[in-house]
């Protein structure tokens, strides 16, 4: 996995230091002392550490190995996650978070080998919290997709 780990780390800290580049520009909040930028900057310094991370990790496991037997390395779970995310930017709005997201997430579980069983349940728990979390603490609608007429 030293190939998949060395540019999974370089993807996320490029895309750390977009994060961290566009977050620069928010603008203040007024009476606040930290401005519309603040959590995107956690997040943005977040990735950051985890894409270096990954990279001397990776780096540390090929100086390290020497002459071992190197595992067979798998690049089916890092696409399939690729695969999911741009599945759910394309299906949200149409199909809604509803039913795009436990199909995303199981997709992805079964990826990283887990059961079925657990991949289905931790799928459904997973997308039930994040929409009660966005849609009743934080009042931001998700995509309803072909769910709201039903209600």
């Amino acid at each position: 996995m030293q190939r998949v780990d060395r540019w999974l780390g370089v993807a996320l800290a490029v895309l750390a230091a977009a994060v961290l580049w566009s977050a620069r520009a928010f603008p203040d909040v007024p009476g606040q002392k930290v401005g519309a930028g603040f959590l995107p900057m956690i997040v943005g310094a977040g990735l950051l550490v985890c894409g270096v991370v990954l990279v001397l990790r990776s780096w540390r496991a090929a100086y390290t190995d020497g002459d071992a037997v190197r595992e067979a390395e798998h690049f089916g779970a890092p696409m399939v996650v690729v695969a999911a995310v741009a599945a759910y930017i394309l299906l949200a709005d149409r199909l809604g978070f509803l039913i795009v997201a436990p199909l995303c997430l199981v997709a992805v579980f079964r990826a990283m080998r887990v059961g079925w069983r657990p991949s289905v349940l931790w799928a459904i728990g997973g997308t039930l919290v994040v929409h009660l979390a966005f849609y009743k603490l934080l009042r931001v609608p998700l995509p309803w997709g072909v769910i709201r007429p039903l209600f």
